[in-house]
C-alpha cells in the first residue's frame, strides 16, 4: 500500500491546533498506517517543505514574510490544503495587531512603547522576520481546499476531516460539530 504524504504547518498562531491534533491519541497509531508524515513542527526536524505532499493541515494566519514564503511553497507543493483552525480560517487572534494599521506601529508598540529595558527596534536582519502590514487568513494568500474552523478544532472534528481524505473523499464540513468557530 502506498502511503499518503501528510504534512502540518504552523504559521502565526499558538500551536493549539497541533496540540489538539495530538489529542487524537490512539487514532494517531492507526493514522500512521496510512500516512507518512513528511513535514511537521510536531516530531519532525525537516527544514524544507517537500514536493508532492498529498494533504497538509495549515495552522495560523500569515503574519510575516517567512509565513508568506512558506504558505506559497506549501500551496505549490500540496494537493489538498486544509485551513486548520480559526487563525488559518479568519486570522483570528494574530490579526488583533491589524488594529494598529501596519508593521511599523506594531514594532513601535512591541519594542519601544512596551519595553521594560533598553527600548530599541531589532536592527539585525533575521532576528524578526519582516512583518506584513496585516495578518491575513490563509485563503487571502493562496487557494484553500477545506476550511476546518475551531479554536482549536477538537480531536473528533480533526478525525472527521482527515478520515474521508484518506479514502480520497472530501469531508462534509457542515453542521455545528464541523463548522463551529471558537
Amino acid at each position: 500500500m502506498t502511503k499518503i504524504k501528510f504534512a502540518t504547518v504552523w504559521l502565526a498562531g499558538c500551536s493549539g491546533c497541533h496540540m489538539s491534533f495530538l489529542d487524537l491519541d490512539e487514532w494517531l497509531l492507526e493514522l500512521a498506517n496510512y500516512v507518512d508524515v513528511v513535514y511537521s513542527p510536531v516530531g519532525c526536524d525537516l527544514k524544507e517543505y517537500p514536493e508532492g505532499v498529498d494533504i497538509c493541515l495549515v495552522e495560523g494566519g500569515v503574519a510575516n514574510e517567512d509565513n508568506l514564503e512558506l504558505i506559497r511553497k506549501v500551496r505549490a507543493r500540496t494537493k489538498t490544503l486544509v485551513s486548520f483552525g480559526d487563525c488559518a480560517v479568519t486570522a483570528n487572534v494574530p490579526a488583533m495587531r491589524n488594529i494598529l494599521k501596519g508593521a511599523d506601529p506594531v514594532l513601535q508598540r512591541g519594542y519601544i512603547e512596551l519595553a521594560d529595558l533598553k527600548p530599541q527596534l531589532p536592527h539585525e536582519p533575521g532576528i524578526v522576520p519582516e512583518l506584513l502590514d496585516k495578518v491575513l487568513p490563509v485563503h487571502e494568500v493562496v487557494p484553500v481546499d477545506i476550511f476546518m474552523p475551531g479554536c482549536p478544532p477538537d480531536a473528533p472534528r480533526i478525525k472527521a476531516t482527515i478520515e474521508p481524505l484518506l479514502r480520497g473523499e472530501k469531508p462534509k464540513m457542515e453542521g455545528r460539530e464541523m463548522i463551529k468557530f471558537g
